[in-house]
């Protein structure tokens, strides 16, 4: 009698689901290395149709919308990332490297809910209860509804979850968390998977909230396994720089609002608040006008920040000058630099020259290319351009200026920081959008630009 066949293992891409029947270091689809890993195959589909035990299906009309009304966390700048606040049920992600501010927002977004009358569960894995008191005491986060526990086991989160009966649970991280049911180190893909799977489950059954806590890796992106942003409703992503204040929080993925708000937050020694008008920490407030400075007006998502660019241009000694850039893209610098050259007749090919920004803000989008061709020409010809002017647009190799999105947002708020000029390319805002008490000045080449910025400094 001829003995059935075992089934022999594929296996399987973790991050898009690839197959092969040998084992490779890198993934034939995705191009991940290190994401390949032994995926036993199913003779089938092992799951019959039964009757629903829950509810049955209704008219989509009919469904109650009641119960799915976000609710404000009490910080209106992660209330408008989320899009008006923690919704009963959704799952949220939130990443960020180390020491960005993750922990110091979550228990203070905790306390809020707790002083509200909510019972909040805080599990930390990372740090143990006296650490995350220590910094409740530092930010004022001590009320008595917050329960704290120091768990890395997941049977035990879950066993605190029905103890507890909480209306909001943080979990801190779910790389730590690990369960006894799945082989593997915490923060592997088998654990992360059955973790993340098993507080949702519990997240959609009890209508609660959770957040989760997530680590990136060194590109930047959230750690783990794909799928995980999948599975979950909202994805954060915590950024800034070590040496600034300044925090961004933005929405990669979320289910409920738009991914296009940013929030801005000030980390402070006594904790974390939301900044409502951060432009100002972008500009030097000078008392008077020094060569090499120009303001530009960028977007981050919605919101428009006025934010200022410095140039240094020295002569270099080196066979290949320096390019040195702090906040800004270095791609985009050699390439305006190189149409300043070429089209402008610029003499930059021996000189140094050093951009940043102000505040420690990160500038990547096109539209400061203009910003960073007049600050570096204003050094060049030692001359400050004129005070209250902004500039906005897009400069492409043949030295035209292309228009920009978002110019009526923009423009309204150079002109609420009070600034009279704008210098922009021609037909970027339509009529009406040009605020009250602010002059346009429109130009099609890179050349008209820099000339008018030029007579305008002369004339003031």
């Amino acid at each position: 009698m001829a003995s059935p066949k075992t089934s022999r293992p594929s296996f399987a891409c973790t991050e898009c689901g690839w197959t092969s029947a040998k084992w490779v270091g890198r993934c034939g689809e995705c191009q991940a290395w290190g994401t390949v890993g032994e995926h036993a195959p199913t003779a089938g589909p092992r799951t019959a149709a039964r009757n629903p035990a829950g509810s049955p299906a209704v008219p989509i009309g009919q469904v109650d919308v009641e119960a799915a009304r976000a609710r404000p966390t009490g910080v209106s700048e992660l209330d408008r990332v989320l899009g008006g606040g923690f919704v009963p049920g959704a799952v949220v992600l939130m990443a960020g490297e180390p020491g960005v501010g993750k922990s110091t927002l979550l228990l203070d977004v905790a306390a809020r809910a707790a002083r509200t009358g909510r019972r909040v569960l805080y599990v930390t894995g990372e740090e143990s209860a006296g650490q995350v008191r220590l910094r409740a005491e530092r930010i004022g986060a001590l009320e008595e509804r917050l329960l704290l526990a120091a768990e890395t086991d997941l049977g035990s989160v879950l066993g605190h979850i029905e103890a507890a009966d909480p209306d909001l649970v943080v979990v801190d991280s779910v790389q730590t968390i690990a369960s006894t049911a799945v082989e593997g180190a915490a923060g592997g893909v088998g654990q992360v998977r059955e973790v993340a799977a098993a507080l949702i489950a519990v997240a959609k059954s009890r209508d609660l909230p959770i957040v989760l806590v997530g680590h990136v890796t060194k590109d930047g992106s959230v750690a783990g396994p794909r799928t995980l942003e999948h599975l979950v409703d909202v994805v954060c992503q915590f950024e800034g720089d070590r040496h600034s204040r300044l925090r961004l929080l933005r929405a990669v993925k979320n289910r409920f609002g738009t991914t296009d708000e940013v929030g801005c937050f000030d980390l402070t020694e006594s904790g974390i608040e939301g900044l409502s008008d951060p432009s100002g920490i972008f500009l030097s407030h000078a008392t008077q006008s020094v060569p090499g400075t120009c303001v530009t007006v960028a977007l981050e998502g919605r919101r428009a920040l006025a934010t200022e660019i410095q140039a240094l241009v020295t002569p270099s000694a080196l066979a290949s000058p320096r390019r040195t850039t702090s906040g800004v893209d270095s791609s985009r610098l050699a390439m305006v630099l190189a149409v300043l050259q070429s089209r402008v007749r610029a003499p930059l090919g021996n000189k140094d020259v050093y951009v940043s920004t102000v505040g420690g803000s990160r500038l990547t989008e096109p539209a400061v290319d203009l910003a960073l061709a007049l600050a570096t020409v204003s050094d060049l010809d030692g001359q400050a351009l004129a005070r209250g002017m902004v500039a906005m647009g897009e400069v492409g190799l043949s030295g035209e200026l292309r228009r920009i999105s978002g110019a009526g947002v923009r423009l309204a708020e150079a002109a609420r920081l009070g600034f009279t000029r704008a210098i922009v390319p021609v037909m970027s805002v339509d009529a009406g959008q040009v605020p009250a008490g602010l002059t346009l000045v429109e130009v099609p080449h890179l050349a008209a630009a820099v000339q008018a910025a030029r007579d305008v400094a002369v004339r003031s």
